[in-house]
C-alpha cells in the first residue's frame, strides 16, 4: 500500500495525522507542500478524487486568500487552482493519499477511512 501525505510540520493537524499514521503502522511518503507544492495536474487529481470544487480546498480563513481577492464568486475553477498553486499556504492540510483515494485530515482520524 503506498500512502502519500501532504504534510506541513509547523500544523498541528498535519503533525497529528502523521503521528496517527505512524502509530498504525503506515510510513507515508511525506511531501511537504509548502516546499514542493502540487503541480496542477496533482492539485486537480486531489480534486477530482476528494470530489471537491477548488475553493472547499481552500484555506479560506488565511490572510492572503483576502489580500488576494479569492473571496470574489466570479472566479473560475481554473484561477482558483492558480492562486493554489502559487500561494501552497492556501491548500487545506494535511492531505493523505491512499489506493486511489483521499481524505483530508481534519479531524486526524479522517484518513483512517481511506487506509
Amino acid at each position: 500500500m503506498t500512502v502519500e501525505i501532504f504534510h506541513n510540520p509547523r500544523c498541528s493537524k498535519s503533525r497529528q495525522t502523521l503521528e496517527l499514521l505512524n502509530d498504525k503502522g503506515v510510513a507515508p511518503e511525506i511531501t511537504e507542500y509548502l516546499k514542493t507544492p502540487p503541480d496542477r495536474e496533482q492539485l486537480q487529481k486531489i480534486l477530482s478524487v476528494l470530489g471537491l470544487e477548488p475553493r472547499q480546498l481552500m484555506r479560506t480563513k488565511e490572510k492572503e486568500y483576502k489580500e488576494q481577492g479569492l473571496d470574489d464568486p466570479s472566479l473560475s475553477a481554473e484561477q482558483l487552482i492558480d492562486a493554489m498553486i502559487a500561494t501552497p499556504k492556501l491548500i487545506e492540510r494535511p492531505i493523505v493519499i491512499s489506493n486511489g483515494k483521499a481524505a483530508i485530515g481534519r479531524p486526524p482520524e479522517s484518513v483512517l477511512e481511506i487506509i
